[in-house]
């Protein structure tokens, strides 16, 4: 058994949002030697379930085996519907486990991605409810640096108390480029309120939800806005899109509104 490879496939699992719970699994397929194999993984955010199922599979010059993909299946909560996407290893780092949720839950991440002639770029993703490739995969929407999406300067049009602090400040907006909706506490004179926050690159601002996750502003609710994407949802054939991602997965997000998604291929 190649223990290099152990170990960096090992780190790969870890830091792509798995822990270190699957390493004695990963060494009990590599050491069978079997072409391809998978791993099994449960997690919980809130009161949404998640499955995933690690796909692997051994180079056919050497004794190496390579992490390609991640097979995730979301159960949300109070909904008897699954919603499935697969998840793209790549040469860099990769889109995190609670990342792929925050994706799946309707919220947009920011990434570090690379063209086709190798070279980085910034961009924000998420993912588009209204279409799937032939694979059956939710296609990616991408916001690049230049759409024009200023993070700090949309949190700075509202009268949030994290902001006045270097830190706090840091964090809260790490967090949302994470994907995560994140508290925030807003302050009104003498009152402060705690309400919830997501980034929206789309439309180059933020949105706030209060406690019950009813948007507070003249759009729609999230669990409105979500019902009227898959009211149109169709499919569209189309090439595998690349995913890369940071290796944090960011903070525990509380429990959002449910959103029903459309089913896609045969749950894992």
């Amino acid at each position: 058994m190649n223990q290099k490879n152990l170990e960096y496939l090992s780190d790969q699992v870890k830091y792509t949002g798995f822990g270190e719970g699957l390493e004695n699994d990963l060494k009990g397929k590599i050491e069978q030697g079997q072409p391809e194999f998978k791993l099994q993984h449960q997690a919980q955010f809130g009161n949404d379930k998640m499955d995933a199922l690690l796909n692997f599979s051994k180079s056919k010059q050497s004794d190496m085996y390579f992490f390609n993909s991640y097979q995730v299946s979301l159960q949300k909560e109070n909904s008897e519907e699954k919603m499935e996407q697969t998840f793209y290893i790549n040469k860099g780092s990769n889109i995190t486990l609670k990342e792929a949720y925050n994706l799946m839950d309707g919220r947009s991440v920011n990434k570090d991605l690379t063209n086709k002639e190798g070279q980085i770029y910034n961009a924000w993703v998420q993912m588009d409810f209204k279409q799937s490739d032939d694979n059956g995969n939710f296609k990616l929407k991408h916001y690049h640096e230049n759409y024009g999406f200023d993070l700090e300067a949309a949190l700075s049009k509202h009268p949030i108390k994290e902001l006045g602090n270097d830190d706090f400040k840091t964090n809260l907006v790490d967090s949302l480029k994470k994907g995560n909706l994140q508290s925030a506490t807003f302050q009104n004179g003498s009152t402060e309120q705690k309400q919830y926050i997501e980034a929206n690159p789309q439309f180059k601002t933020i949105n706030i939800y209060d406690s019950g996750m009813q948007r507070l502003d003249n759009r729609h609710s999230k669990s409105e806005k979500q019902a009227e994407g898959e009211s149109h949802s169709v499919k569209h054939e189309g090439k595998k899109e690349s995913q890369t991602a940071t290796e944090d997965d960011g903070p525990e997000i509380p429990k959002a509104a449910n959103k029903k998604k459309k089913r896609q291929t045969p749950s894992v």
